[in-house]
């Protein structure tokens, strides 16, 4: 069975209406800048093909099965980056000292929110900001310290729970320091979770203490409050909520500031009771997981230490100083949260077709062809100096558009909570696409043979099967779940711990990686076929017609079936060279448009060389976008297939016919 995903890249036409002389003259003098430039780069430094086509990983043996393992940790993978530094607290002790007046947390005021109508109609918030107030990393170090004495005052033990339920702010950082000056084990929750992940969190957690704000106490605690039993205090980090008498008997609200107060109080008396071990627990990470109940991720402090040593041995500039970088988005807790970086990538795969195919074809010929994307940049604020991608895996077709708007590397990494975040990422100047880079220096990785699939590390031309990460970056497990831990995770002779991840890889010949398929996403189809959903809709996900898309097939029927979120200006367009009229939901809800949508997609799976059983017979068309709020895909926009499931269960057996 031959699961690749068409590497075909997808085309983007602009038409061409400049005069062609001027046309010619701005060509000329763009190669002139080019030849110009190019040349004392080309002396002075080594070319980017040179770099780019140099091995980066090799196996550590000529078995099939062997490890790949980057070429400067072929002899022994890295552990720690600083020597003596294998705990988060003498990180942030390391870091401390050396910048101790510099500036480490800004935080903007907000100044006014306003209302922005769309051109769809939608309302989005839009912030007005103001100047940056920042702290030291001195005034971080004895915030942290003295809200982790606060903590321990009300009772907080060493190596017992602690649970933060926040937004990415300055004092999710100063918490999470706390927690691991004083080795509180820190439960971390999505704030976009629901309610019952959020009480299963803090229940199977046993916390008694957690850190929120006021916005998520009174939209989302408020309610769940009384399902946690064994809760004692809660702390909110801006202040106290308008009511106080809504909660439970024996519930105590603080504020971060009255905790910190507490603390210094008694700060010259009371030290830290414990300090934290290597292999203590730094953070229980609940993955909001696209099956089921989230998982909580048990990861130790020499866990993130190594995760952390890989990725800044890899990405220059980069030390343990993004360790107090303020957002837990960041490298910082790339770690074991990548979830503004996935955004970012959901928001560029959703809008490159509007901004490509919309809004320059909007434009003249003279603004087209000088099209620069300076609007774009200023997306991200115009400074960006590089971009990573480290949730699904990023098509081709995006990373190079976002590589070109943002004048800016835009790399790939891949990793899991369960290996810290760290796995690979590619070099900033490999220009390659889809790929996720060579293994980290922390780490190495094997592809075990996948029978089913029909994936084996002996196929050629290139080596495939399931990934499998093993390193000091490999987690301890899944919190109080021995059987999913025993599943997902093994040691083998020689004590090394190793993840199966799930995922399907291939190795290039210079040991990049490639993610080519999902074990989870195969369906054996009723005549034995066998069908990858993940690759059917990598193939159609980025048509200009389509926003998200979810594949489905079971195994008693014969056929693949789809859910489509559309595009709404190309739906709109399509409908009226069709002839067809009507509201948005009742365009969706067209058989008409049901069919035409079919037709487009059944000639991009042809074009993307997708087998006649993989490619779908029926469609759903659903007027509402796929948040994490809808609870139909994760924090990172990963489809939740059992929730689509059941979402779209009525849908399901009109499409395959009621029994």
């Amino acid at each position: 069975m031959n699961n690749h995903v068409s590497s075909k890249p997808s085309t983007m036409k602009l038409k061409q209406t400049i005069n062609p002389i001027l046309l010619y003259f701005i060509r000329f003098l763009i190669s002139l800048y080019t030849v110009l430039t190019y040349i004392p780069y080309y002396f002075l430094f080594e070319t980017r093909q040179e770099k780019a086509n140099k091995i980066k990983a090799k196996p550590v043996n000529s078995k099939p099965e062997s490890a790949y393992r980057s070429i400067n940790s072929l002899d022994g993978l890295a552990s720690v980056l600083y020597p003596g530094c294998d705990t988060l607290d003498k990180v942030f002790m390391y870091a401390k000292n050396k910048f101790k007046d510099k500036r480490l947390l800004g935080t903007r005021e907000i100044l006014n929110e306003e209302d922005e109508v769309q051109p769809n109609g939608k309302i989005f918030k839009k912030v007005i900001l103001g100047n940056y107030n920042w702290l030291s990393y001195e005034d971080v170090f004895v915030r942290a310290f003295n809200f982790g004495n606060g903590l321990q005052m009300l009772g907080q033990k060493p190596k017992t729970n602690i649970a933060i339920f926040c937004e990415t702010r300055a004092e999710w950082m100063i918490a999470a320091q706390a927690c691991f000056m004083y080795n509180f084990q820190l439960v971390t929750l999505y704030a976009t979770l629901g309610g019952p992940a959020i009480v299963h969190g803090l229940n199977e957690t046993e916390v008694t203490n957690i850190i929120t704000s006021k916005e998520l106490l009174q939209t989302k605690l408020k309610d769940i409050v009384s399902l946690v039993p064994r809760l004692r205090h809660i702390i909110t980090v801006d202040g106290k909520p308008p009511t106080w008498s809504e909660f439970p008997k024996g519930v105590i609200v603080h504020t971060m500031a009255a905790v910190q107060a507490l603390g210094a109080k008694a700060s010259t008396e009371n030290k830290p009771l414990s300090k934290p071990g290597p292999l203590d627990i730094a953070v229980i990470m609940y993955t909001s997981g696209s099956t089921g109940l989230p998982k909580g991720v048990m990861i130790s402090h020499s866990n993130i230490i190594a995760g952390i040593t890989g990725m800044a041995e890899r990405i220059p500039g980069l030390g343990y100083v993004t360790w107090s970088l303020p957002v837990k988005e960041s490298l910082l807790v790339l770690v074991v949260n990548v979830c503004a970086a996935d955004s970012i990538i959901e928001i560029m795969d959703r809008n490159l077709q509007n901004v490509m195919y919309h809004k320059v074809n909007e434009m003249s010929g003279f603004q087209r062809n000088l099209f620069i994307f300076r609007k774009v940049r200023g997306l991200l604020g115009g400074n960006i100096r590089l971009l990573l991608c480290g949730g699904a895996p990023l098509s081709a077709t995006t990373q190079r558009f976002m590589n070109i708007c943002f004048c800016c590397p835009v790399g790939q990494g891949y990793g899991l909570t369960e290996s810290c975040g760290a796995g690979t990422i590619t070099e900033v100047w490999d220009y390659n696409t889809g790929r996720v880079g060579a293994p980290l220096v922390c780490c190495e990785i094997k592809l075990k043979n996948w029978e089913e699939g029909g994936y084996f590390n002996t196929d050629k031309p290139h080596p495939r099967g399931e990934i499998l990460i093993g390193g000091q970056n490999v987690t301890i497990g899944y919190y109080k779940n021995e059987a999913k831990t025993k599943a997902d995770f093994f040691e083998d002779e020689n004590g090394q711990r190793w993840l199966c991840t799930g995922d399907i890889g291939e190795f290039d010949p210079d040991g990049c990686l490639k993610i080519i398929d999902r074990k989870k996403d195969l369906v054996k189809l009723q005549a034995g076929e066998y069908v990858s959903l993940g690759k059917v809709e990598a193939a159609l996900k980025n048509l200009s017609l389509i926003d998200n898309i979810c594949a489905y097939a079971n195994s008693y029927h014969s056929y693949v079936i789809g859910f489509v979120v559309p595009n709404q200006k190309e739906l709109t367009e399509l409908a009226r060279k069709k002839g067809l009229h009507g509201t948005w939901e009742e365009l969706c809800n067209s058989c008409e448009m049901e069919n035409e949508v079919l037709k487009v997609l059944s000639e991009a799976a042809i074009s993307a060389s997708l087998e006649k059983f993989e490619i779908p017979v029926k469609i759903r068309l659903s007027p509402e976008p796929w948040t994490p709020e809808t609870g139909l895909v994760t924090d990172a926009f990963k489809l939740k297939r059992k929730e689509l499931k059941t979402h779209y269960q009525a849908d399901i057996e009109r499409m395959y016919g009621r029994k």
